[in-house]
């Protein structure tokens, strides 16, 4: 059975079975990734990398790892967006913590389940990832190969490659997130696969952000934390 968390993990950089490297590790020292074609890189930088760039989350948030590090960084963008600071600075301030169990950036408290959320999340991920366009099939056979290079599991690349099929629903991927908090996850996790540089990222982005109605303010803090979690 799939175990979306376990999932969320691989995709955030957990460490591959048997290896001293992480995932993503693993992909960029075996190929480089489709420079030429932005599009499939964008797929893969989802399944593989995290960031359509290749950035990766790193010091605490990697030790926090998966849905505690998206829920980790998102908390901390709403502390700092409470407090009227400033965002680039706040982003530097304190380390990144997991959220205090008893709020409802906590996962243990989804009202859907934590791994029901966790699936959310990697599907916010791959449509992040899918925002510059349509992946054909040529693509999909080189993120396919990619994948098998990568240590995620059978059943983790069948799941993906069926994502990868699927069109993007918006509005469901919307309607996932319950509660406040959840909103601002949904769209931290979308926000930490993709380093918006084309007018069709960003666009996504505010479209996202728009959709789950968050503000302005709120949205930069976000920004402004996921670039200090990420190198």
């Amino acid at each position: 059975m799939l175990d979306p968390k376990k999932l969320l993990n691989d995709l955030l950089g957990s460490q591959v079975p048997g290896t001293q490297g992480t995932v993503r590790d693993k992909a960029g020292q075996a190929v480089q990734l489709a420079k030429d074609n932005p599009l499939a890189t964008g797929a893969i930088a989802a399944v593989l990398l995290g960031t359509s760039t290749g950035r990766s989350i790193t010091g605490s948030a990697l030790k926090l790892g998966g849905i505690a590090a998206v829920a980790g960084i998102a908390y901390k963008a709403y502390q700092n967006y409470q407090s009227g600071k400033e965002p680039s600075q706040a982003a530097k301030e304190g380390e990144l913590l997991p959220p205090p169990e008893d709020t409802s950036f906590n996962p243990a408290q989804a009202p859907q389940g934590e791994s029901e959320f966790a699936l959310a999340l990697v599907r916010a991920m791959i449509a992040a990832a899918r925002a510059d366009g349509h992946i054909d099939e040529a693509e999909r056979g080189k993120i396919a190969d990619k994948l098998k290079l990568s240590g995620i599991d059978e059943e983790e690349e069948a799941f993906l490659m069926r994502e990868l099929e699927r069109p993007v629903d918006l509005d469901a991927l919307v309607e996932t997130a319950q509660t406040d908090a959840q909103k601002i996850e949904l769209y931290t996790a979308s926000r930490l696969t993709i380093e918006p540089k084309t007018r069709a990222e960003r666009g996504y982005l505010d479209m996202l952000a728009g959709r789950l109605r968050l503000p302005d303010p709120l949205v930069d803090h976000i920004e402004a934390t996921v670039s200090e979690a990420t190198v």
